[in-house]
């Protein structure tokens, strides 16, 4: 019996020595952290995608109350919560124009074809770099091994007939996809955009036939029906100005390639 109450007591002692010794412990380590931080972590989106450039939501949340990044920093956060975090900082809010992706490139299974056999990492960024310009007829379109279909955090992108495919109602505009093609098919676009070109080979109009029946060749029709004078050709290839765009259609109607769509 003397014993047990022996151990109790040294079992008890020594709990009450670690014990204070935790307490200095922490007292003495203490960090003291901006409650703001936490504040403005909770009005983010929270995907941890990495689209900011910080290593997750915590990291930009710190950087933005240091000053280090803008209040906007989040790519993709609604102008409700950018408004809150600007109020938590005392500082004024910054409008931000609400993004989509869009893929420049019409380059299906059914209009262009592959111009070898791809063995190898299905990945677009593997299969350049052991082809040049990857395996498909036109060296400008889209590849469709799915690179930004692995890095989008809302799983909004998908690869239909040969190509990447943007469902626009997922999209929150953080941009990993388009920073991730390697071929730079994939712009950021305000969702005010009305009309844009899918395509993005700036060869001629022969050249450009020969290796995709759906590309732009350049010939000037949709520039020519543009009585807004927003269309015009960057080389051979054609550009819609969104500001001035008003959406008539008649570029889209007269395309003979149908390389110009409505944006959704």
């Amino acid at each position: 019996m003397q014993g047990i109450l022996i151990a109790t007591l040294v079992v008890g002692v020594v709990g009450l020595v670690l014990g204070l010794a935790l307490v200095t412990a922490s007292k003495k380590f203490y960090v003291e952290t901006d409650e703001r931080v936490t504040q403005v972590r909770e009005c983010l989106r929270g995907a941890n995608c990495g689209a900011c450039g910080y290593a997750g939501c915590d990291a930009v949340a710190e950087a933005i109350v240091k000053g280090e990044a803008r209040v906007d920093a989040c790519p993709g956060n609604s102008t409700e919560n950018i408004a809150k975090i600007a109020a938590i900082l005392g500082k004024e809010t910054i409008h931000q124009d609400p993004q989509v992706a869009f893929i420049r490139c019409g380059g299906t299974c059914n209009a262009t074809k592959a111009k070898g056999n791809y063995i190898g990492i299905t990945d677009c960024r593997a299969a350049v770099l052991s082809g040049g310009l990857g395996f498909m007829s036109c060296d400008y379109g889209c590849i469709g091994l799915g690179s930004c279909v692995k890095v989008c955090p809302e799983g909004g992108i998908s690869i239909e007939n040969g190509i990447a495919h943007i469902n626009a109602s997922k999209c929150i505009g953080c941009g990993m996809c388009a920073k991730t093609c390697p071929k730079h098919v994939i712009e950021m676009h305000d969702r005010v955009t009305k009309v844009a070109v899918s395509c993005s080979n700036h060869d001629r109009g022969p050249a450009v036939k020969k290796v995709c029946v759906a590309g732009c060749i350049g010939c000037g029709i949709c520039v020519k029906q543009c009585e807004q004078g927003a269309v015009t050709l960057d080389g051979n290839l054609a550009t819609v100005d969104p500001e001035k765009c008003v959406a008539c259609g008649k570029c889209v109607e007269k395309c003979p390639t149908k390389a110009i769509h409505f944006v959704q």
